[in-house]
């Protein structure tokens, strides 16, 4: 087996390539993982309940006990409440794994 071309570093350009390749192979596994996963946020102390998935909202639960047709605002509150809730977990979650895979390399994700 030929040695590959060494780049500044002294590591293999083939081998890094390797890796790299690699790399790219486990982060789209870990974006499909992340696309099929729900966050669930309530607000309200659970009468206002959002399930996004993939920074797309799913559902929406709405107790009967949080309609209250003198005050729409509040309700208006709880779900956006709720449903910012789920949007900041998919949107950490995704983060936090990525920056796993990629050792805290800024990689645009």
């Amino acid at each position: 087996m030929k040695p590959g071309r060494m780049v500044p570093g002294g590591m293999n350009m083939q081998a890094m390539m390797k890796q790299a390749q690699k790399l790219q192979a486990e982060m789209q596994k870990k974006q499909e993982e992340l696309e099929k996963m729900e966050f669930t946020a309530s607000a309200g102390g659970g009468v206002v309940t959002a399930t996004v998935v993939k920074n797309q909202l799913t559902k929406l639960e709405i107790k009967p006990e949080a309609v209250d047709p003198d005050d729409v605002e509040m309700l208006t509150d709880l779900v956006l409440a709720a449903v910012n809730d789920a949007l900041r977990q998919c949107e950490e979650t995704s983060s936090r794994e990525m920056q796993k895979l990629t050792g805290g390399m800024n990689l645009g994700f």
